[in-house]
């Protein structure tokens, strides 16, 4: 290592060179790298609704359904529009009046349910469009865009498609504001806490280009979510920017005592690999812990940072040095004063008062555990946009003028008797909260023949065995009557076809519910058994993982606990990665506090002076550390519309300001107070044998 790392300081201009080249590769795969905006693909591909929805798509050319609200328009004149809507690509088939019964027939004489389906009194009307691809494929969005231009402001689309277009449309104009404040927002948090108004923007700097090849390497995947992409840059900038404070300090201090530049970043690097490495593993197993996640958007969020991460220590001992050492003069010249204080105080503080720390941490504990358990998620992804965007207010007008919340498609088997069709389509239509029943056989009847509908008509309601059968819902996805409904529906129908199959956005929502229950579960074991294992292995000991990890998951449970004592519902999705993402990143703390109470103990000192020691040296680096990925994330959380990247952000950086008072000051007392367990539960904590404790 150590002749490596001669060469990577000696050859600083070669490296710069390298790093500029690997910018074009890595713009190209950022370039090529897909984007989905759908969250709900990342469902397992082995649920039924699933099922039903690739059978929709391949056997109904039926990728998702729409719903296009006309107001204050002529039948007539609907029927013109019509046929303009057709001839957009992606879109399948436009379902209306006319395609069951001509124009001249009045709208009076038609079946009562299909004018209520169809009409809001004299108000609008509503046309159902089948698009070809799924709602976040290309074409549909591309129809999505086609479709508002042509109808303008007489009609509103409503559905998921529209959704997933908005959706886009505001990530995709916000994540280069997200880096840009993040960004800002470090450079005045460093250029503050360390001593150098030239060093926060060569770490800067260095963290971008890692963050560019992380960006760049995803081309790997193929695909990457909305999500991800919104969040690994400002991640990635927030819990790798400690390694580069690390690897400053540590030259600082070499030159000290080295004859040139050279040597001292050589030595510099070899100290940074060993001790980076080893506190960069807590984090990347933090976000590999996503990857157990039934829901696959885990494992794309998961592998994405922990690659990041790793590309960002590489990045460090080997870019940073490079700029360092090119603006070593400039780094000297423009030196000033930090703001943070000696910790001298902050230190005596906490020792003079540990026992009472102790008992604030019980005290917190407690409300923190039951709000953490308590506090309520929602799953709809319509909540997580402005309500002015154009699918928010379609939507919003399906449910208030038409009372429909939601659509299910029911796939039963065609060949299934008409007698049975007619009594299932019957139950349907008595349980609670279902407002319309759409079936060739309640239209025709059980004794008609259905050869009489036109080809074009049949075919896009049976296909390859199926029929389809329509189900409006006055209920909203994800609330508890909708879930009672999906259940009752579900056991109507496999009483007459137990192969049949549901699906729709409720059903699948449905399944995002039970799925990310159990994922919150799942992924909190996995993330503290990994990191309880990686700190027996650094530590060799059994009470310290316990006393560690505690103390970041009472600071995770009152982070998450905080939403259910001020009334705030969070999305889903934060409740399950923001735990392990804190955990990860934040265990650092833990560990270098405990790793230089350690030191001093072997340095002969009592626990009460090693401990201020302690707190007197790594207080620093913790608030520093902390601050910056507060900086990283707190402007994000409060400028993005996209309520699920902004909450998700709001609770990382309230998470980094929790776990390092948690950290300052309870963990001292933990340590502090569970000395002799530590000693005897741990091997070689201590060198000196005859060291002990003294009361104080």
């Amino acid at each position: 290592m150590d002749r490596l790392a001669k060469k990577i300081a000696g050859h600083r201009k070669l490296i710069l060179f390298i790093a500029i080249f690997l910018l074009i590769p890595s713009v190209w795969g950022f370039i090529k790298t897909d984007i989905n905006y759908d969250i709900l693909s990342y469902l397992p591909d082995d649920s039924s609704t699933i099922k039903a929805e690739k059978i929709l798509k391949e056997d109904f050319d039926c990728g998702s359904i729409a719903m296009l609200i006309v107001e204050n328009m002529e039948d007539k004149d609907v029927a013109n529009l019509k046929k303009k809507v057709e001839k957009v690509e992606g879109v399948q088939d436009v379902l209306w009046r006319d395609d069951f019964m001509d124009l001249s027939v009045p709208k009076e004489i038609l079946p009562k349910d299909m004018v209520d389906f169809l009409y809001s009194g004299d108000k609008s009307t509503m046309m159902v469009l089948k698009l070809k691809d799924g709602t976040a494929s290309l074409e549909t969005m591309n129809a999505v865009d086609e479709i508002r231009e042509i109808v303008g402001r007489e009609a509103f689309l409503s559905g998921m498609a529209g959704i997933v277009k908005d959706t886009k449309d505001v990530a995709d104009g916000e994540t280069p504001l997200y880096v840009l404040i993040a960004g800002v927002l470090t450079i005045i948090v460093l250029s503050l806490t360390l001593e150098s108004y030239t060093t926060p923007f060569i770490f800067i700097a260095s963290i971008a280009l890692a963050i560019i090849y992380n960006f760049g390497t995803n081309i790997i995947f193929g695909e990457i979510s909305y999500i991800t992409k919104a969040l690994t840059a400002i991640l990635q900038l927030g819990v790798t920017m400690d390694y580069s404070i690390f690897l400053l300090h540590r030259y600082d201090e070499e030159l000290k005592v080295k004859e040139n530049k050279i040597d001292a970043m050589a030595e510099a690097i070899v100290n940074t690999t060993t001790s980076v490495f080893g506190s960069s593993i807590t984090t990347i197993a933090g976000f590999l812990a996503l990857c157990v996640m039934d829901l696959t958007l885990g494992k794309d969020i998961g592998l994405v940072m922990a690659k990041g991460v790793l590309i960002g220590v590489i990045c460090t001992v080997t870019i940073l040095p490079a700029f360092i050492l090119t603006f070593d003069k400039s780094i000297h010249k423009y030196k000033h004063k930090s703001i943070l204080p000696t910790f001298e105080k902050v230190s005596k503080f906490t020792i003079r008062h540990y026992k009472k720390f102790a008992v604030i941490f019980i005290i917190i504990f407690i409300p923190a555990f039951i709000g953490n358990i308590k506090a309520e998620v929602y799953y709809n992804l319509d909540e997580s946009l402005p309500d002015d965007l154009p699918s928010i207010v379609a939507t919003n007008k399906l449910k208030n003028d038409y009372n429909m919340n939601s659509t299910d498609i029911i796939l039963v088997d065609e060949s299934l008797e008409s007698f049975k069709k007619d009594a299932l389509i019957k139950e349907l239509e008595k349980i609670d909260g279902v407002n319309s029943v759409l079936a060739i056989e309640k239209y025709l009847g059980p004794g008609i023949n259905q050869d009489i509908l036109p080809e074009d008509i049949m075919s896009q309601l049976k296909s390859s065995g199926y029929e389809q059968i329509m189900v409006n819902s006055e209920y909203k996805a994800a609330s508890p009557e909708c879930s009672i409904q999906l259940e009752e529906m579900n056991k109507i129908v496999h009483k007459y076809d137990k192969n049949a199959l549901v699906g729709g956005e409720a059903p699948l929502t449905e399944d995002l519910i039970k799925i990310a229950d159990t994922d919150f579960k799942k992924v909190s074991s996995v993330s503290i058994i990994a990191i309880f294992m990686i700190i027996v292995i650094i530590f060799k000991s059994i009470s310290l993982p316990v006393i560690l990890v505690l103390s970041i998951e009472t600071a995770i449970f009152a982070n998450l606990g905080i939403p259910y004592y001020t009334g705030t519902v969070e999305p889903f999705i934060a409740s399950i990665v923001l735990g392990t993402i804190q955990l990860g990143a934040t265990v650092d703390y833990a560990i270098l506090l405990t790793s230089r109470f350690r030191e001093e103990l072997n340095k002969g000192n009592d626990k009460f002076k090693a401990m201020e020691i302690s707190i007197k040296s790594c207080g620093r680096s913790i608030v520093t550390s902390a601050l910056t990925f507060f900086a990283a994330t707190i402007g994000v959380g409060v400028v993005s519309k996209l309520e699920m990247i902004g909450s998700l952000c709001s609770l990382m950086s309230r998470g980094a300001i929790i776990s390092m008072l948690m950290i300052l000051f309870i963990l001292p007392a933990i340590l502090l107070i569970c000395e002799k367990i530590i000693l005897k539960t741990s091997k070689g904590f201590i060198d000196n044998k005859d060291v002990f404790e003294v009361e104080g």
